[in-house]
């Protein structure tokens, strides 16, 4: 896809144009945000201000178009959410209007200034972030994305710092170091390359947990000299600025006061990047498990039965509470439309969620109560319809979510499983919903969370074998590959929202109740038993906990 690139000149967002390059996306603009004139360095939540005055020669060196946007507003929302995802009536889901930001507050600065590029270049599909570790950042940028039917591409997400910083180097990228504001750090290190700053920056990481590639704001950079840049920048002129003093992390910046653009012989469509493998060391062993035991295990055909016939009689909804400390749990199953009336398939979906907002209510709850949901669709053909039902109904923090067709008795066509907690403290609920493109784990794009954590508990939405990177499904087919993928993922995003919960958590999740759901076929038979060797080999090292269930559908 054809892209902008979000500039702040650092290492982040060159590196991760490089990213975007390799993996076959065009970069033909680029925008950045500056402080008002007379200000070089603001105290922004959001931006990189420092260096603004050379930003313009990285465009230049990129050889693409440069928009810019002065920075009016403040951090006024400093949550762990932004503005809303709510959808009102008749609104596709796509659509600028239907989101709402939050007035005075500097996110909607970029919003401005993305819009003039998209007004600019309509082309235009994505965004290059150079975000690696920052939820605040990735947050906004994804809620402006979504504003304008732009796509996030985030390469560098939740990468190991270190890792990270050895690629730029060894990619050729060549960037300095033009602020300081972290233990260890100081005046004289401002101007060194990364190369020179890497023994110290490793060293500094041993003694006081340092971010390596200065995520906690220790340090900032401008790039110089990167592959895909047509000219390499020189700095001529530079002159420190104290901005404030301390033995321990002065804060000091270079002004950029002189600069030269030179042509760069290294320039080049072929270069290389630290591209992560598609599975880790552990996802590895995972598929390998599932491989050999597809290689040894006895096919046993599985007798398939018929669907079931239709009936008038349905399921009765049934609804279970429990206590749990303070928290009030609520549980909802088989929610589906009348029997009776004609319903067109946005009727039923409406009509199911009233039911559940009903019933709920019987509990002094509602649908933002709600933590995970099930949908069970007589065909995918109407994920559409449930999809954009959930759009209309919930804003920030969506629940969870996983969905797959079964075989409904007629004439039913939607059926939702639900579970809902009330009794919350502040900070008791948080979601995870990432929505750029990455190697990290599959974005996602719909009206629901990748995890929601109520306290320590942690619901994670269904994970099917995508390639993160391209969002597409692996090439020949092959179960152990997408097992092994799909239990990553979880790993990966049950990591992810530990780590956002409490550091220490991390790596210590119990597996309470994990369902596969398998494509009903001969040999569904030999399907479980691979998926179960996976799930082994998973959870031996990994989660601790029950066994999983195995449903099949089709």
């Amino acid at each position: 896809m054809k892209l902008v690139a979000l500039l702040s000149g650092g290492k982040d967002s060159c590196y991760n144009l490089m990213h975007c390059v390799r993996n076959g996306h065009a970069v033909i603009a680029a925008a950045s945000l500056r402080p008002n004139i007379g200000k070089e360095e603001l105290d922004s939540f959001m931006y990189q201000t420092v260096g603004q005055d050379a930003i313009e020669y990285v465009a230049k060196a990129l050889a693409v178009p440069l928009y810019r946007h002065v920075i009016n507003g403040f951090a006024l929302e400093q949550g762990s959410e932004y503005g809303s995802r709510l959808i009102p009536s008749q609104v596709a889901p796509s659509s600028s209007a239907s989101h709402t930001g939050v007035e005075g507050d500097e996110t909607e600065d970029m919003f401005e200034l993305l819009k003039i590029v998209k007004d600019n270049h309509p082309e235009i599909e994505g965004v290059s972030v150079g975000a690696i570790l920052s939820n605040y950042q990735r947050i906004r940028v994804e809620h402006v994305c979504r504003r304008l039917g732009l796509t996030s591409l985030s390469y560098l997400w939740q990468r190991n710092q270190r890792e990270l910083l050895s690629e730029m180097i060894e990619a050729g990228l060549e960037a300095v170091i033009i602020k300081v504001a972290g233990l260890g750090l100081y005046p004289k290190h401002l101007g060194r390359t990364l190369a020179q700053m890497q023994p110290e920056l490793e060293r500094l990481c041993m003694l006081y947990g340092s971010h390596i590639c200065g995520e906690g704001g220790e340090y900032e950079t401008l790039t110089l000299e990167c592959p895909i840049f047509h000219r390499r920048i020189s700095l001529r002129q530079v002159e420190t600025v104290m901005h404030s003093t301390s033995d321990i992390a002065p804060v000091a910046y270079l002004r950029i006061l002189g600069a030269d653009l030179i042509e760069n012989d290294s320039h080049s469509t072929s270069f290389v990047v630290g591209i992560p493998p598609m599975l880790d060391e552990l996802g590895v062993a995972v598929k390998v498990s599932a491989e050999n035991l597809s290689q040894t295990a006895i096919l046993t055909p599985l007798k398939l039965q018929s669907p079931p016939l239709p009936s008038p009689h349905f399921p009765t909804c049934a609804m279970n509470s429990a206590f749990s400390d303070s928290r009030k749990w609520v549980s909802l199953s088989n929610v589906q439309g009348s029997t009776t009336e004609l319903l067109s398939i946005e009727e039923e979906c409406a009509q199911c969620w009233d039911l559940v907002s009903d019933m709920l209510s019987r509990h002094s709850l509602n649908l933002s109560h709600i933590s995970h949901v099930n949908v069970y669709l007589g065909t995918m053909e109407h994920f559409p319809y449930i999809n954009m039902a959930m759009y209309q109904l919930f804003g920030t923090s969506p629940p969870t979510r996983a969905c797959v067709a079964i075989n409904l008795p007629s004439p039913a066509r939607v059926r939702l499983d639900v579970i809902a907690c009330s009794g919350l403290q502040p900070g008791d609920r948080r979601a995870l919903h990432v929505q750029s493109m990455s190697y990290w784990a599959p974005a996602n794009i719909g009206p629901y969370s990748q995890c929601v954590s109520i306290g320590q508990r942690l619901f994670i939405s269904g994970q099917i074998g995508l390639i993160p990177s391209s969002m597409t499904m692996p090439s020949p087919k092959s179960l152990p590959l997408e097992v092994a993928l799909s239990l990553q993922h979880v790993r990966r995003i049950a990591r992810c929202m530990s780590e956002m919960i409490d550091q220490k958590g991390a790596g210590k999740e119990i597996a309470q109740s994990a369902i596969f759901w398998l494509e009903a076929r001969e040999c569904a038979a030999q399907d479980v038993q691979i998926v179960a060797a996976a799930w082994n080999k998973h959870s031996n090292v990994r989660f601790h906990g029950r066994g999983p269930h195995f449903a099949l559908i089709g």
